[in-house]
């Protein structure tokens, strides 16, 4: 009798075990009950931002358009400089401009500790160089497309491509990497970087009304249960 009863244990921690590796391996990942909740995020701002986050049911969002968001790097802020330089002057260290005047904004040399790998990288303006550092919009167009970017005017969606509150000089071959991908595809390489990078998607789907899918939605509760407060 005793053997029959540790045999249907077996059996039956066998079976969970299954249960649980084929559910992990399911788009939708592990059951609520094995996941984090929102519960298990410290209490913040980013954790009250996440609450108030619409969850799409579905994606009907039309074929994405790149040219909808205006022509890159505009200078949205007129102060006579392109977004792009505005961002490499603000995240690279000993910044050398160009000699162009005014304004003298053209960065041609700097270094980089980027956040997505933790690497200090030289940037030398060139058409062979400058593909070394990217400016990486957090919240790619295409996801924020799909989040209801579609639904904007194109004066509202050239305002969020140019948004430097959503961009970073990051490693260039590493933003390739990243695509367009949403939370819950693609992290940082960086571990260190995980929490104020999922905080700061938070803020920009906040700030601009976005949405998340089910899947990111726990993607982010996953990775900011983990960290400290983050406000």
């Amino acid at each position: 009798m005793r053997n029959r009863i540790a045999d249907l244990v077996t059996i039956a921690v066998i079976i969970v075990v299954g249960v649980w590796i084929v559910a992990a391996l399911m788009p939708g990942g592990l059951p609520s009950l094995w996941r984090s909740q929102i519960d298990d995020v410290p209490p913040s701002t980013v954790r009250v931002e996440l609450e108030k986050l619409s969850v799409r049911s579905s994606n009907d969002a039309p074929s994405y358009q790149r040219h909808r968001f205006g022509q890159p790097w505009a200078d949205e802020d007129a102060n006579g400089c392109d977004t792009r330089n505005d961002v490499l002057g603000r995240d690279l260290q000993a910044v050398r401009y160009g000699k162009k005047y005014p304004p003298q904004c053209v960065v041609e040399s700097g270094v980089l500790v980027d956040p997505y790998t933790s690497r200090t990288i030289d940037f030398v303006r060139g058409p062979e160089t400058s593909p070394v550092v990217q400016i990486d919009h957090v919240v790619a167009l295409y996801d924020a497309w799909r989040s209801g970017a579609w639904e904007w005017d194109d004066e509202k969606r050239r305002a969020f491509a140019n948004d430097q509150n959503n961009l970073l000089a990051v490693d260039g071959k590493v933003n390739k990497d990243k695509g367009h991908a949403a939370a819950d595809q693609w992290l940082p390489p960086n571990e260190d970087y995980h929490c104020a990078y999922v905080a700061r998607q938070v803020r920009i789907k906040a700030a601009w009304g976005l949405t998340v899918t089910r899947s990111e939605r726990q993607a982010m509760i996953d990775v900011l249960a983990e960290c400290p407060v983050m406000n």
